[in-house]
């Protein structure tokens, strides 16, 4: 019998070893699991037909940080776009092409630090502070006040967006494929591990989002599989400020799925449309 308690104690000993090792392999990694930059040169960085102006600037903390500028000459309103934590602006140019030309918004899209041709190294503080030195840019260059530029963000640039509006306000908040907070993505992937407990990244918005007052259009597939539309379903209940909202689902889109041509051409138009008759 205490033969077998040693030999029960060292597979247990083991586990736990192997345990731990592995819990903090993924703190080690956890910035790359998180944000997957493309620098420049890498994407189409002349799209055929499509016009716009570079745009410099720096964030807050001097990192120097490139967008793409599409003016409309009649815009319904003007756009701030987050991208996802994946590849550069040059991955998006047709989506820029899309809101331009068909929702009629001047639009601003920008790298993050590390992404494109903007310098740097990701990482959530970096990113909120990008996001406001991009509407600054983007406010100036129209003439307006920043708090009337529209922010939309897509999946991680969601949370990006959510941060801002919450905190300083916004002429509209849009989400496209958004979660609740990071940590609870991962719980989704890593069940077995205390994600919620070890991720240093947090991106929180529905504790952030109870602090917007304004206007919400938020969209989500219904077979995303990478953020469940179930934790949208959250974010968007979650938004008890928010007036007026909207949850929009498209059947059969999944997380890395362009939005359907409805969205661009009815939905978000519509909703903007009437948030700027409201103002």
């Amino acid at each position: 019998m205490r033969q077998q308690l040693v030999i029960l104690w060292r597979i247990t000993r083991v586990v736990l070893v192997a345990y731990l090792g592995l819990m903090l392999l993924m703190m080690w990694l956890e910035n790359s699991f998180v944000y997957h930059p493309t620098k420049h040169p890498s994407g189409d960085w002349s799209p055929p037909g499509l016009v716009f102006e570079d745009a410099w600037f720096q964030s807050g903390d001097g990192t120097r940080l490139h967008g793409w500028f599409l003016e409309h000459p009649d815009p319904i309103g003007t756009v701030l776009f987050c991208h996802g934590n994946a590849g550069n602006l040059a991955w998006r140019a047709e989506t820029m092409r899309v809101l331009r030309e068909v929702s009629r918004v001047n639009v601003l899209i920008f790298d993050y630090r590390g992404y494109g041709r903007s310098d740097g190294a990701p990482n959530e503080q970096g990113l909120y502070a990008d996001a406001r030195a991009a509407r600054r840019w983007l406010a100036d260059r129209v003439g307006i006040a920043p708090d009337e530029v529209v922010l939309m963000g897509r999946s991680i640039g969601g949370a990006v967006a959510v941060e801002l509006a919450a905190a300083d306000g916004a002429g509209g908040l849009v989400l496209e494929s958004t979660f609740t907070s990071l940590p609870d993505v991962g719980a989704g992937f890593y069940p077995f591990l205390p994600v919620r407990w070890l991720m240093k990244n947090r991106f929180d918005s529905v504790a952030k989002i109870r602090n917007y007052h304004g206007p919400l259009l938020q969209t989500h597939g219904e077979a995303d599989t990478l953020v469940p539309v179930t934790l949208g379903r959250q974010l968007f209940a979650a938004a008890t400020n928010a007036a007026p909202k909207q949850f929009v689902t498209y059947p059969g889109l999944n997380h890395n799925d362009p939005q359907p041509p409805v969205y661009y051409e009815r939905h978000l138009p519509e909703a903007i449309e009437s948030w700027q008759a409201e103002r």
